[in-house]
């Protein structure tokens, strides 16, 4: 995987509060603490997404589904979205 440098501008006053998370929460540098930051907010965006997915189908079945049947579709679009997440 190769890595491209980004020119980012921030206030002082945030680069401080980083600064001292950086330093409370044991990160090696900002970068690090700036790359972690942007991997979850990812995740976050893919998994808010893909529940708006699953929202559109709540309802869409005509058929009656016992519990069991329920909970084998969770658990298999679960995994799904784990692999689509990771």
């Amino acid at each position: 995987m190769t890595t491209e440098m980004i020119t980012l501008k921030l206030d002082d006053m945030f680069l401080k509060e980083i600064d001292s998370i950086v330093e409370k929460q044991g990160y090696h540098n900002r970068t690090e603490f700036i790359r972690n930051a942007l991997r979850e907010k990812v995740e976050e965006t893919k998994l808010k997404e893909a529940m708006i997915e699953i929202a559109h189908l709540k309802g869409a079945s005509k058929k009656k589904t016992s519990d069991e049947e329920l909970e084998k579709v969770r658990k298999k679009v679960f995994e799904e979205l784990d692999k689509k997440v990771r």
